[in-house]
């Protein structure tokens, strides 16, 4: 029977690194995979993420890397040889800049997983509009999906509700998809489906935080969120 924890991946979307240490402790055994973003990597930086990569988890940077090539080399460079599952760059740098991150990755001999972010999931058509006039989402998400294929990226991270396009586009990628959340959450991700229909979609991964992170009982949320992952994976491999 397929593992539900083969596909989730906790996005650790507190404030502290206590709070992220005692959460990861309670929940050490029920994940594989944990996302760190900006806040604590701000905190606490490369010690840090191989405090918890000690701790055998699955490790997936998510800084959306993009600068300009030679900056963003350096930076793939210094980070792909940590032992890092999974590290995320903004496809919108272009052509050039994944070519490099991938370079990066060659040269540091490192195993990690590099995916390119297509259109961050807080954009609806109105907000992406305002953004890139005169440019479709739709557009943007397939050309900037082909260009992760076209450059040699592992995987792609997207909406939920983007998955066609980016699987078409993206062929042979394996996808990442935040935005995940039970039916009844309300937050500021704008283009959301719950676990068990993004798998039957064909994610691959899931992020979850929120409902995780913030729910009075965090066991029993991860075990809810498998069980839904499990029912979707059940009907993908029918």
């Amino acid at each position: 029977m397929a593992d539900g924890r083969d596909h989730l991946i906790l996005a650790l979307d507190v404030e502290d690194l206590q709070e992220a240490r005692e959460l990861l402790a309670s929940l050490r055994g029920e994940l594989k995979y944990i996302k760190i973003g900006h806040q604590l990597y701000a905190r606490g930086g490369m010690p840090f993420l191989r405090e918890i990569i000690t701790q055998n988890y699955f490790l997936f940077l998510d800084i959306k890397v993009h600068d300009i090539p030679n900056t963003v080399f350096m930076a793939v460079d210094a980070l792909a040889s940590e032992g890092l599952w999974g590290l995320t760059l903004h496809a919108g740098g272009g052509r050039k800049m994944l070519e490099e991150a991938r370079r990066a990755k060659e040269k540091s001999g490192g195993g990690t997983n590099l995916l390119g972010v297509t259109v961050l999931t807080s954009f609806d058509e109105a907000s992406w509009e305002e953004a890139a006039p005169g440019c479709a989402l739709s557009d943007a998400l397939k050309a900037r999906a082909g260009l992760c294929r076209e450059t040699g990226m592992d995987g792609i991270v997207c909406s939920p509700l983007d998955l066609p396009v980016v699987l078409s586009a993206g062929k042979g990628l394996f996808t990442v998809v935040p935005g995940v959340r039970p039916a009844a959450a309300q937050d500021d991700q704008a283009r959301v489906a719950t676990p068990e229909k993004t798998l039957k979609a064909g994610a691959e991964y899931i992020v979850v935080g929120r409902p995780i992170v913030q729910a009075a009982d965090r066991i029993s949320a991860v075990k809810s969120i498998i069980k839904e992952i499990e029912e979707g994976l059940k009907w993908k491999n029918r």
